[in-house]
């Protein structure tokens, strides 16, 4: 897998894992500053995992990505 590949792929795990944050964090807040905190970092993370989405298959389209990875 190209470099270029891999950085996309470690930004998905990276979205996923905000996600997650995210998820957890607003079922175990206690205020509406933490509501705001993780409303932003999961509008955040959905922002990126749709451009990086676009990107990898952009990079399928040319050929680059692996499809086993």
């Amino acid at each position: 897998m190209k470099p270029c590949d891999q950085n996309i792929k470690a930004t998905l795990k990276i979205v996923d894992d905000m996600i997650k944050l995210a998820t957890r964090g607003d079922t175990d807040r206690e205020d509406t500053g933490c509501g705001i905190l993780y409303g932003i970092i999961l509008d955040s993370a959905y922002k990126i995992k749709k451009l990086a989405e676009e990107e990898k298959e952009a990079h399928i389209k040319k050929g680059w990505w692996d499809k086993n990875q």
